[in-house]
């Protein structure tokens, strides 16, 4: 059977069409960068002044900016997630950053008293789940806290844990109080196949400890666990308390 000129253009664009939109799907980064001793304020100054521009300038959007509250990372580490349009843009943008004669200027001219990292920054390139909500900012308060999770799911077990998520936990974190910032999933291997990074936000550092012990002990809870299939977690889940820095869009 022919098929007919017009029907193969047709299905040849849809085709191309669905590579395109997968090659310019957004891509998110986690980075975390540590500081020298008395570093964290210089490192700030330069995000806040000069970095999150020069990022606009060449096509990373900021989604936001946060130092952890506690231990030794309250005073040397800076979080945050950016956005690109596609791994290739992210490749494209980070070279056109660095070559920046603006940016090498600030570099420069902001380390003359010292290197202001103290190794070399980490970085996760992520994709959203399909569950992740809209960010809506609603009302602000001071002591507002953002908590960062790593979950790691037992071998194959991610999608049945990404159910959980879709299906129950994130209802019953907004019942509890708990925001939903986004979540994501790894884009390279080995974490790709059994990771899930979320954020989400408290109105303070008690408010969270009170939202945790009622959602753990909620009934609705205890059923979508037990019944999910998703079992015991491969390792225990990371969890980091930050507030955002001033210059943050997410605050």
């Amino acid at each position: 059977m022919q098929i007919h000129p017009l029907v193969g253009y047709l299905a040849t664009c849809a085709v191309l069409g669905m590579l395109v939109s997968e090659s310019l799907a957004d891509v998110y980064e986690l980075r975390t960068y540590t500081t020298n001793p008395g570093k964290l304020d210089a490192l700030n100054a330069r995000f806040r002044d000069h970095t999150v521009k020069l990022f606009d300038k060449h096509g990373m959007k900021s989604v936001g900016y946060w130092v952890p509250t506690d231990g030794d990372e309250a005073k040397n580490t800076l979080i945050y997630v950016i956005k690109h349009q596609s791994r290739d843009a992210a490749k494209a943008s980070w070279q056109a950053f660095l070559a920046d004669p603006a940016w090498q200027k600030v570099a420069k001219e902001s380390q003359l008293d010292g290197r202001i990292l103290a190794k070399r920054p980490e970085a996760v390139f992520m994709e959203k789940t399909e569950y992740s909500p809209t960010w809506n900012e609603g009302p602000k308060a001071d002591d507002g806290v953002f908590e960062l999770r790593i979950y790691q799911a037992a071998p194959g077990k991610l999608g049945k844990l990404d159910a959980r998520f879709r299906d129950h936990t994130i209802r019953l974190f907004n019942k509890h109080g708990m925001k939903s910032v986004a979540y994501w999933h790894p884009t390279d291997e080995p974490d790709s196949k059994d990771h899930l990074i979320y954020i989400i936000k408290h109105a303070s550092r008690a408010a969270a400890k009170e939202s945790w012990q009622a959602f753990s002990a909620d009934p609705e809870w205890k059923k979508a666990a037990q019944e999910s299939g998703v079992g015991r977690l491969a390792e225990r889940p990371e969890s980091i308390y930050m507030k955002a820095t001033d210059y943050s869009p997410i605050k």
